[in-house]
């Protein structure tokens, strides 16, 4: 019987946005301040710190799949600040661009995961930046830990019926299908 594949559901939180920065060109320049996987091998969540970036790598390295939303342009760049790797060699299912090939446009998870599951973000990329400021790095774990749940709900729903839905601009709710 061959093993099951570990598929890691990945996401991370910045300490700076791209203001801070001096723009979406210097993304490596944010630095973490939390990643979050979900493993199906180990069967739960792992929360990482800055301090913790060389075990969040080793597990990434180690996944037979890595799926996340945006994670190929916005999360590995952030972790090219810390390791020479190329991690877009990594076996990587980035939703969004997936979605992209097909519509022509950018979806946001919110959106996706409001139509098909029902369910909203709890908050945004912005107020965890500024939850880190204050020190509320629960508040950052929390938040990025229910983004990972939402990306792997995503994920499993369009695995099992081939298609997700989106709400469009004008309030209509649409299908898309996907075949991953």
């Amino acid at each position: 019987m061959a093993a099951a594949k570990n598929i890691v559901y990945f996401d991370l939180e910045t300490q700076k946005s791209a203001d801070d920065v001096g723009g979406w060109n210097k993304i490596r320049d944010m630095r973490m301040s939390v990643g979050v996987t979900y493993s199906t091998a180990r069967g739960g969540y792992k929360i990482y710190s800055e301090k913790q970036v060389n075990e969040l790598l080793t597990e990434l390295q180690r996944a037979d799949l890595v799926v996340g939303f945006n994670n190929l342009r916005f999360d590995y760049e952030v972790l090219h600040g810390y390791t020479v790797m190329d991690l877009t060699q990594l076996p990587t299912l980035d939703m969004l661009i997936e979605l992209q090939k097909t519509l022509n446009h950018r979806l946001s998870l919110d959106s996706i995961a409001q139509a098909t599951l029902g369910a909203e973000k709890t908050a945004e990329g912005l107020q965890a930046i500024q939850w880190f400021r204050e020190g509320r790095l629960m508040e950052v774990a929390e938040y990025c830990c229910f983004d990972v749940k939402i990306t792997r709900l995503v994920h499993e729903y369009g695995a099992a019926k081939k298609q997700l839905f989106y709400n469009n601009r004008f309030g209509g709710k649409l299908s898309v299908p996907v075949a991953w």
